[in-house]
């Protein structure tokens, strides 16, 4: 039986509901709801025009109605009155097939009919900027390899603070905090769970930080890259398959502790590689931190090529332990429902297709990657990724026609708006529009 998110308000004494969505740029869209109208809201959903968000749909289009998940409900720390819904879409009775957890929900649910559980969990890195976006917040943070630096971490220990205190008391297990290889760049980590519960996390998570930090009087970006110099925003996922408490993917007398299923699992993604960037690294601006020139600390700490690995942080896919494999193609701007749908429609491919990933490469591919010409490249802008997506059969095949030719549509809508104003390359400097249209993603 569904939690009854009318006494749960009285219990926990919440007096708003911010019923949310992410449409398919990856924007968190909300309503705030009184408590009095949750029960009408859990029953029929809040209403929204879907056109005026980024979803392919017109004026004319009936209201669509976003049905929150009780299950997903977090009582925002910093402000407990109010609670925070993941919802999903429905319009005219039927769910909104184009949305990103309703596209997710569906993967999960072709996994589960195998009686397996994808589980995951994301890094985010984030810059700490000024109000403006012109440059990092402590001017302090000046290392050329400023890594792990204590005191330029502990110089935002309040913020830093205030973020791990929130998961801690939301019960997300966060374990370590860090200065990245940027200067002014964090990143946080916290328990892997299963993948929609995980998508959800990633959303409040963006949400979380960037209002902390404005708090603060600073401003939180996931851009993928906003400075030349410094190396970008990853938001790479660590991934494996479970059927209840046994790891699908855990083979401890292979030499990188892998099964047969995780290898075509990962043969799945490598496979829909060049297809999945257009998820995984959905902005103009995300091509910049693929295949990046070097940067101040000496290394970008992104993939160019599409290849794998065993501990070894130059490929796209590494195996860092046994039992589990971390994709490093995500980026910041990525959707956190469809970078989880993504991996999921690739990796359910690759087990059913039986694919062979082939022999794991232990090279550093930012020194060596040249002396293997045959490795494909991953995409050089976006009009390249999304010219893959169209032509997938596999990611077409998963998600269904009509859904990908909307996000096409609207993507392709995207890059005539910056090539009517700008050009991309990336030898120039990052364009005011990359700032204006991603500094927020």
């Amino acid at each position: 039986m569904a939690k009854d998110l009318s006494k749960i308000a009285k219990q926990k004494k919440i007096k708003y509901f911010l019923i949310s969505f992410v449409d398919l740029f990856g924007v968190l869209r909300s309503k705030l709801v009184p408590a009095e109208a949750i029960k009408e809201m859990q029953k029929n959903g809040a209403g929204f025009a879907g056109f005026a968000t980024w979803l392919d749909m017109t004026p004319a289009d009936s209201d669509m109605f976003a049905i929150p998940d009780p299950d997903s409900l977090i009582q925002i720390p910093w402000n407990k009155e109010v609670g925070w819904l993941a919802s999903d879409l429905w319009m005219n009775g039927k769910p909104v097939e184009a949305s990103p957890r309703v596209m997710l929900k569906k993967q999960i649910k072709k996994l589960s009919n195998n009686n397996m559980t994808l589980k995951s969990g994301v890094e985010c890195e984030y810059f700490l900027i000024n109000p403006e976006g012109t440059a990092i917040a402590d001017k302090r943070d000046i290392q050329s390899k400023p890594c792990y630096d204590q005191s330029a971490l502990m110089r935002q220990y309040e913020l830093i603070k205030e973020i791990c205190d929130a998961m801690l008391k939301l019960g997300w297990g966060p374990y370590q905090n860090d200065h990245e290889d940027a200067n002014g760049q964090f990143e946080m980590n916290w328990n892997y769970s299963d993948s929609l519960t995980t998508a959800d996390r990633h959303v409040f998570f963006k949400f979380m930080v960037k209002t902390i930090a404005e708090k603060h009087g600073l401003r939180a970006t996931f851009m993928p890259k906003l400075f030349e110099d410094l190396t970008g925003n990853g938001c790479h996922a660590h991934v494996s398959l479970w059927s209840g408490n046994k790891n699908l993917f855990l083979d401890k007398g292979d030499k990188l502790g892998l099964t047969r299923l995780a290898y075509n699992f990962l043969g799945g993604i490598l496979n829909s590689a060049e297809a999945l960037s257009a998820f995984f690294n959905p902005s103009i601006n995300s091509y910049r931190r693929i295949d990046a020139p070097v940067t101040t600390s000496g290394a970008t700490w992104s993939p160019s090529k599409i290849s794998y690995t065993g501990n070894n942080r130059t490929h796209m896919i590494r195996v860092p332990d046994p039992g589990r494999f971390e994709l490093r193609l995500m980026d910041g701007s990525a959707n956190p429902y469809l970078l989880q749908a993504g991996i999921l429609a690739a990796g359910i491919d690759g087990i059913e297709k039986k694919r062979d990933p082939g022999q794991p490469l232990f090279v550093n591919m930012y020194t060596e990657g040249d002396n293997y010409p045959n490795i494909k490249r991953l995409p050089a802008d976006l009009e390249h990724a999304l010219e893959c997506l169209s032509d997938s059969e596999v990611l077409l095949s998963a998600f269904g026609e009509k859904n990908i030719t909307s996000y096409l549509k609207l993507k392709e809508n995207e890059l005539k708006d910056f090539n009517s104003k700008d050009t991309f390359s990336k030898k120039d400097e990052i364009t005011n529009w990359e700032k204006t249209n991603t500094l927020d993603c």
